[in-house]
């Protein structure tokens, strides 16, 4: 087998890959507009899935920092039973840390479209 073949077969698996991965989140994650989250974030657990330097550095009023690294750990902390607003910097690893929860029963999940580079309200951050 030629190594350009052998290169095309991996790409093309990673884009099926992709592509599949995609469809899946969005299935199971609501990925909402600033406003839409602004609008129902009161209401549900708030959950920072940066690390902690990160979230120290600025965070969205009232939201709890679990990691995703820690969250396998830290899950507990999640009420099953309520909704859970999750984000990260950019939406990549909240999208993660939904996938995660969803195959561990939790259903009511949301996400903020963009992530906190994209969120203008307001930010605490420790000194």
């Amino acid at each position: 087998m030629s190594p350009l073949y052998f290169m095309l077969v991996a790409i093309a698996g990673f884009l099926i890959y992709s592509i599949i991965m995609w469809f899946y989140q969005r299935r199971i994650v609501k990925t909402l507009s600033e406003e839409e989250f602004r609008a129902g974030y009161r209401k549900a657990q708030l959950i920072d899935v940066r690390e902690a330097n990160e979230f120290n550095a600025g965070h969205i009023l009232g939201s709890r920092n679990i990691p995703l690294s820690q969250m396998k750990t830290r899950m507990k902390e999640i009420r099953p039973d309520l909704p859970v607003y999750l984000y990260c910097q950019s939406g990549m690893r909240s999208g993660r840390a939904a996938q995660f929860l969803y195959r561990r029963g939790y259903k009511n999940l949301s996400q903020l479209e963009g992530g906190f580079k994209k969120w203008s309200g307001k930010v605490k951050a420790k000194k």
